[in-house]
């Protein structure tokens, strides 16, 4: 069943529960999803889906620190709420220890040896973190590493 199908029936589900709260939440996404289908004029794939609930999750935790900030509580539980159901549709997050491992694998297979490299790098890590684990903290990572 393909990811699209999975939120239909997820939002089915929350409809007949009268769960509002995650019903937001799926339709939120379902709303995004289509947006970005108009925009692009394709039907996107499982891997574009993920990439979209992954960009919702990044916004939705800038807004709660930001709510935090400025003392709005209430709103920043609604975000954490919205990011809990979020995550739901997306596969099974990284450990440590697996993104370390898939770090010296990408260094190997590109050959990098310097901070100059770092494109290379990504650009073989990417697509085998996308939706796993946060792309800007395994950056950060190899930054590390490279330096």
């Amino acid at each position: 069943m393909s990811l699209k199908d999975q939120l239909k029936d997820q939002q089915k589900l929350a409809m007949l529960a009268k769960d509002k709260p995650r019903l937001g939440a799926i339709r939120l996404l379902m709303a995004e999803i289509k947006q970005r289908e108009v925009d692009t004029r394709v039907e996107l794939n499982d891997e574009e889906i993920l990439a979209v609930v992954t960009k919702m999750v990044k916004q939705r935790r800038d807004s709660i620190s930001q709510f935090e900030a400025a003392g709005r509580q209430d709103l920043a539980d609604k975000e954490s709420a919205e990011i809990v159901v979020l995550q739901e549709f997306l596969p099974q997050q990284l450990t440590a220890d697996e993104i370390a491992a898939l770090i010296e694998q990408a260094i190997t297979e590109s050959g990098a040896a310097v901070m100059a490299d770092m494109g290379k790098v990504m650009a073989v890590l990417k697509p085998k973190i996308q939706g796993r684990a946060d792309v800007g903290a395994v950056s950060a990572q190899v930054k590390t590493r490279l330096a």
